[in-house]
């Protein structure tokens, strides 16, 4: 024995370490929850609705909790703000080089955002809503995403009525019995390949293309090979197109509007290539019926103001900016509304350059 072994050989370290049960032994603490105790704890909701609660919410109580408590993050609209993610919108870019993830483009159960906000929002201040509250700030999610009309209500009984664009994008993982054994096979580790032969060569192919234009660092002219004589570099470079001068338009009041459509333009597109998105396209809307861009889903509110012959004028634009639910009562359109009159006639301004 060492003469540190010696020096503890009679200590009460070595008699209190032996009397220490192995790890494998069952250490006799605490007991089986009961099923009452799991279900206090348990706040999952399923696709098929096991797990709500009693209760309900509708849209209009929805967006004024949404101010409160999610817009800080999210935006008024859903549409994100800063680093926070947008919950709507994105429809159709799952494919693109971006996709842009979200309740209408991406989740496939409604189940998944009632849970979500549940268990872990707001931010902060987790588990703090009222169920009601939480049924509410659903609801005004489906609307913003275009798949409610604003005088829903969302309940535990029509709950599963519901159903995501994107429930059908989803199908069971089969990576294990289809992907993996390509790549777990046996490695080759000796003549794994058979004899290379050369049949043609990038130069026989004649792959390069030609660079004849090659500009001199040092002199003005451009010098082309093979010509004789250097290319006047004015005669070869096209003029550039006249700008489109707009009649009548003060142009410092559309810049200001192009500056103040920032807040629209979450919702709206305009000018080329705009699309109907949150909100409708706005090309040409000056002058137009109210409701009547193709192919956007307007509220029963918009569609009752166009069948009445409602006109986008400056007049009816500028009181419908100050306060839209002013001019048309319970629309979907949940903007406050732009309180300077100056930013709005800018706005207008800018609504008509875009208007043929």
């Amino acid at each position: 024995m060492s003469r540190l072994g010696k020096r503890f050989a009679g200590s009460a370290l070595v008699t209190t370490l032996a009397a220490v049960p192995a790890l494998a032994e069952p250490l006799g603490l605490g007991r089986a929850a009961l099923p009452e105790e799991i279900a206090a704890w348990d706040v999952a909701v399923m696709p098929d609705g096991r797990g709500l609660p009693e209760g309900g919410g509708n849209v209009w109580d929805g967006e004024d909790l949404w101010i409160d408590h999610c817009a800080a993050c999210h935006g008024d609209f859903a549409e994100g703000a800063g680093v926070w993610p947008p919950i709507v919108g994105g429809a159709g870019t799952l494919t693109a080089t971006r996709p842009l993830k979200t309740v209408e483009s991406y989740w496939p159960y409604l189940s998944t955002v009632w849970d979500y906000v549940n268990r872990s929002m707001p931010f902060g201040a987790a588990q703090t809503l009222e169920t009601d509250e939480v049924y509410a700030i659903t609801a005004y999610i489906l609307y913003s995403a275009g798949l409610v009309d604003d005088d829903y209500e969302l309940t535990n009984e029509n709950f599963t009525e519901n159903r995501l664009p994107n429930e059908g994008g989803f199908y069971i993982d089969d990576r294990a019995e289809v992907e993996f054994p390509i790549f777990t096979q046996d490695a080759c580790m000796s003549d794994c390949r058979g004899e290379v032969t050369i049949v043609a060569r990038a130069t026989d192919l004649d792959v390069t293309p030609d660079f004849p234009v090659i500009r001199n660092l040092y002199s003005d002219p451009l010098v082309i090979e093979g010509a004789d004589a250097p290319v006047d570099e004015a005669a070869a470079t096209p003029e550039p197109e006249p700008e489109v001068q707009l009649a009548a338009l003060d142009p410092e009041l559309v810049a200001a509007g192009e500056t103040a459509w920032r807040q629209c333009r979450s919702c709206h597109q305009i000018g080329e290539g705009a699309r109907n998105g949150t909100g409708p396209q706005l090309n040409s809307i000056v002058g137009a019926v109210a409701a009547g861009v193709e192919g956007f889903r307007y509220s029963p509110a918009f569609v009752e103001a166009g069948e009445e012959g409602l006109v986008w004028d400056a007049a009816t634009l500028d009181t419908f900016l100050e306060n839209p639910a002013g001019l048309i009562p319970r629309n979907r359109m949940s903007f406050r509304g732009v309180r300077s009159p100056e930013e709005r006639a800018a706005l207008i301004v800018y609504l008509k350059s875009h208007t043929d």
